[in-house]
């Protein structure tokens, strides 16, 4: 009998940490913030989009408002169209702007809007012009390396003279 009671709360303390687990991972991957219920879609053409990935947030003021439901190469315009899905109950004016951010200095990346200030509204199925592509680190450093290197030969010129 004593057996039995300790094997009863031994698998009840296990199914606790295997649920425990489970929403973890959905935290981890920003799967239980979002429902795409009532949403519209929206794309956006960017020139590099750096790590973003399919499932990634759309933020507004620091608030989910969506989510990136596909992530395409365009071959007529040779950049990246990103397709978001916002939930209808954020509408934002046709002059916004987005931006791929991230999040603190090597974390996730999403997708920022700031909000413009036409009275027109994004429908959608509606493009947003103004797009910001996402800032590569590697590129970066190359060109502060780059920049040092050039100054670094013009001093060297005016010590000889």
């Amino acid at each position: 009998m004593q057996r039995t009671t300790m094997d009863l709360w031994v698998g009840l303390f296990v199914m606790a940490g295997v649920g425990a687990l489970l929403v973890l991972a959905l935290k981890v991957g920003n799967l239980g913030t979002y429902s795409a219920a009532d949403s519209y879609t929206l794309t956006g053409n960017f020139e590099n989009i750096g790590g973003l990935k399919v499932r990634a947030p759309v933020k507004s003021a620091g608030v989910v408002v969506g989510r990136v439901t596909d992530i395409q190469f365009s071959t007529e315009t040779y950049d990246a169209l990103v397709i978001m899905s916002i939930d209808s109950r954020y509408q934002f004016p046709k002059d916004t702007f987005a931006s791929i951010l991230t999040s603190g200095l090597i974390g996730e990346q999403y997708i920022g809007l700031a909000a413009g200030g036409d009275d027109a509204m994004l429908k959608s199925g509606d493009k947003m012009m103004k797009t910001n592509s996402a800032l590569v680190l590697e590129e970066m450093i190359g060109r502060f390396l780059f920049n040092k290197a050039s100054e670094g030969d013009g001093n060297e010129d005016a010590q000889k003279n």
